[in-house]
């Protein structure tokens, strides 16, 4: 779906969200495909305080520790756009949910492990994707658990933190953070959970 519709002369996040949660799985992904950065940003913007997130909504309550919950994401690099962020929880508290980034380069970058946490500060209501902190032990089916401060993977998250805001039932929308706001936003939409 096109949503440059809903963006003039500002964003309409109200009528964005009915449409994207009307739609499925595929649908929703599609539409993310779409999104250019300047859309990403602007969506990034419009989105402060508008669907505040908890923990639950990277891994639903229903899903039981150690089963991974996918969210397909589209991200505003110049290639490489597709990825994965793969989350669990480790235990049954949702205060402990963990993940990784799942791509083509991973190979290359590792994992990218991180710790999610619900914001705080000017980023209450939005949710911490920290790259700082790794989990202590691998997620069920997860790659190895390394660190992101060495080698290539340090370029790509050494000391990053992603925050992310609500934009629908099952899609959100983030910005890459290292010390400050980089010019890196990106897109997720997580998988219907059967």
């Amino acid at each position: 779906m096109d949503v440059s519709v809903l963006l003039e002369p500002t964003v309409d996040l109200k009528r964005l969200s009915e449409i994207l949660d009307g739609l499925g799985h595929e649908g929703r992904r599609h539409t993310l495909r779409t999104w250019s950065p300047t859309v990403q940003a602007r969506l990034f913007e419009a989105a402060k305080d508008y669907r505040p997130l908890k923990l639950d909504f990277l891994v639903p309550a229903s899903v039981p520790p150690g089963h991974e919950v996918v969210h397909d994401g589209q991200n505003t690099l110049p290639a490489f756009r597709h990825f994965q962020k793969r989350f669990c929880k480790l235990t049954h508290d949702s205060v402990n949910v963990v993940g990784y980034n799942h791509h083509a380069l991973q190979r290359f970058t590792g994992p990218g492990y991180f710790v999610a946490s619900e914001g705080a500060g000017e980023h209450e209501g939005e949710l911490a994707i920290d790259y700082t902190v790794v989990p202590a032990t691998r997620p069920p089916g997860g790659p190895v658990v390394r660190a992101n401060d060495g080698g290539i993977g340090a370029l790509v998250y050494g000391g990053m933190v992603d925050y992310l805001r609500g934009i629908s039932a099952h899609v959100s929308i983030g910005r890459a953070f290292k010390g400050k706001s980089m010019n890196a936003w990106f897109a997720l939409v997580r998988k219907d959970i059967s």
